[in-house]
C-alpha cells in the first residue's frame, strides 16, 4: 500500500478554459521535486499565496512579517516559490494590503 497524495492537475485544455473563465487565477507551475516522488514540473493553475491578517494588527508587527517574507525570497524553495513581494504586487490592489506591507515595501524600495 503505497502513502502519501497525488497532485492531479487540469490538462493544456482545461487549464486555458480555467484561465478563459476565471480572470484571479494564474498558470502556475509546480516545480520537478516539489514533493517526494514528483519527479516532473506540474503545469497548473492558481491564486498566489495570500498571508492575511486583521486590519487593526499593529503595521510594525507586519511589516516584520512582510520583511521576513521577503528575505525569505533569497533561499530558495520549490513550495513557495510563487510567495513574492513582485507576485504579490502583481496579484493585489494597494487596498488589498496591509498599511504595514505597504509600508515594508516602500521601505524597501519596492513600490514608490
Amino acid at each position: 500500500m503505497s502513502r502519501g497524495g497525488r497532485f492531479i492537475a487540469p490538462s493544456a485544455d482545461e487549464i486555458e478554459r480555467v484561465l478563459a473563465k476565471h480572470s484571479f487565477l494564474k498558470p502556475i507551475t509546480q516545480p520537478a521535486g516539489s514533493y517526494p516522488g514528483q519527479s516532473a514540473a506540474i503545469p497548473s493553475v492558481g491564486s498566489w499565496s495570500f498571508v492575511m491578517a486583521r486590519p487593526d494588527l499593529d503595521n510594525e508587527v507586519v511589516m516584520r512579517l512582510s520583511k521576513a517574507l521577503h528575505r525569505a525570497e533569497a533561499t530558495p524553495s520549490a513550495q513557495l516559490a510563487e510567495t513574492t513581494a513582485k507576485n504579490t504586487l502583481a496579484a493585489a490592489t494597494p487596498s488589498m494590503l496591509h498599511p504595514g506591507v505597504l509600508a515594508y515595501y516602500k521601505q524597501a524600495g519596492l513600490t514608490p
